[in-house]
């Protein structure tokens, strides 16, 4: 059975969640399956076998973002003759699968990583484009012929999404985490030279500077730290020009208050995230969207006491007062995601990550409870034989 993965994000191009988890879940597949496995790629050409990239049609350099993606959508459609069956990821290359579904008359599955109508403020980043982005996921959806939620609460939002979905259709397979190569590895000297003390407490965020991120959430939560403890915002790729001002406003406040405000705009390579988790003593995960949320895992997979919010699949990841703690959040039914009670969110979030700074032992043990947890219930293998499982009852 030969089956081509289709997405926007692949190494060395990843800068999210999805991109992450089509990554780990190719390798899976081709080191632990007998599924032929095919990369069609957004992007500059790929040195690996078997992996196709696609770049922008240059006839829609000058058009808006979500029609250039089409374009490459169609040229991806096209390549997928010979397969048995398309796997898709994201909106990206959502219309791509659905397109060589019809076009090549195979199985269409696609893996829900995140939905558009639960992330109105990509119409700050995409324009008209995000109309354009809502109707070839929701088109690829009541089409498909399975959906894949990278958790039970991703399930129940695509049912909530897209109500013409068949409910016998959407199966449950948990992201996952590659444990041998996320694992704790201290380094305190590289830790220096990215400008954090290793003999400090610190509080890590890793993330892009979107909404979905809760970023600016945090920054407020953490004014109410004590002094010694640093704050690490790995953050960069903001979505809009706002809310990149936003943030900026945000940090430059905190910096009047206290040091150790360290700012890393650029993507770090995995060895430097984990040689920050590895010293962090709290991981913060403030979003207020996380149908599953990888960053967590990565977190708990190099032993750091995770502080999250409790929304979306993060309850699924994050066992409270176990490995980590979640913060209790009411939401808005707009689907944007705002908390009801901002200031009463972040008074929550301050209180979590105050209480597992002072109390670093406790910290630690949720840290090897998080690394034990990720071993046991996130590994690759099992979630690419899942996967393989829902394929084989389609061909």
């Amino acid at each position: 059975m030969r089956v081509d993965i289709l997405s926007k994000e692949y190494p060395p191009e990843v800068y999210g969640g999805a991109g992450v988890h089509v990554a780990e879940l190719v390798r899976a597949l081709r080191s632990g399956s007998d599924v032929e496995t095919v990369v069609r790629a957004f992007g500059a050409p790929r040195d690996e076998p078997a992996t196709f990239a696609y770049a922008d049609l240059p006839g829609l350099a000058d058009t808006n973002a979500a029609l250039r993606t089409f374009g490459v959508d169609l040229a991806i459609a096209d390549a997928c003759a010979g397969a048995d069956l398309v796997h898709s990821h994201t909106w990206y290359a959502n219309l791509a699968g659905h397109l060589a579904s019809l076009l090549h008359g195979v199985p269409h599955v696609l893996t829900a990583h995140s939905l558009e109508p639960l992330r109105p403020w990509k119409a700050e980043q995409l324009g008209g484009g995000y109309a354009l982005s809502s109707w070839a996921e929701r088109t690829a959806y009541e089409a498909a012929a399975a959906v894949i939620a990278v958790s039970s609460a991703m399930r129940e939002d695509v049912l909530r999404a897209y109500p013409a979905v068949d409910p016998d259709r959407v199966h449950t397979v948990h992201n996952g985490i590659d444990t041998g190569l996320w694992a704790p590895a201290p380094n305190p000297d590289r830790v220096r030279e990215l400008g954090v003390d290793p003999d400090r407490p610190s509080v890590v965020f890793v993330g892009r500077i979107t909404r979905q991120k809760g970023l600016p959430y945090f920054l407020r939560a953490v004014a109410s730290l004590p002094a010694e403890v640093q704050v690490v915002l790995c953050a960069g790729a903001p979505d809009t020009p706002e809310i990149a001002a936003e943030v900026e406003g945000l940090v430059d406040r905190l910096r009047d208050t206290r040091d150790g405000v360290v700012w890393i705009a650029e993507m770090l390579p995995r060895a430097d995230v984990i040689a920050l988790l590895s010293n962090a003593t709290v991981f913060a995960c403030p979003s207020v969207y996380e149908p599953l949320g990888i960053v967590n895992l990565e977190a708990m997979a190099c032993e750091a006491a995770v502080v999250a919010t409790a929304t979306g699949g993060i309850p699924e990841v994050v066992e409270n007062g176990v490995t980590g703690l979640l913060v209790p959040i009411e939401q808005a039914a707009d689907g944007t995601g705002t908390p009801v009670d901002p200031e009463g969110y972040v008074a929550d979030f301050a209180t979590a990550l105050n209480a597992l700074v002072a109390e670093p032992a406790r910290a630690a043990e949720m840290g090897r409870a998080g690394r034990r947890r990720a071993i046991e219930a996130f590994s690759w293998a099992a979630i690419a034989q899942q996967t393989v499982e829902v394929y084989r009852s389609l061909v």
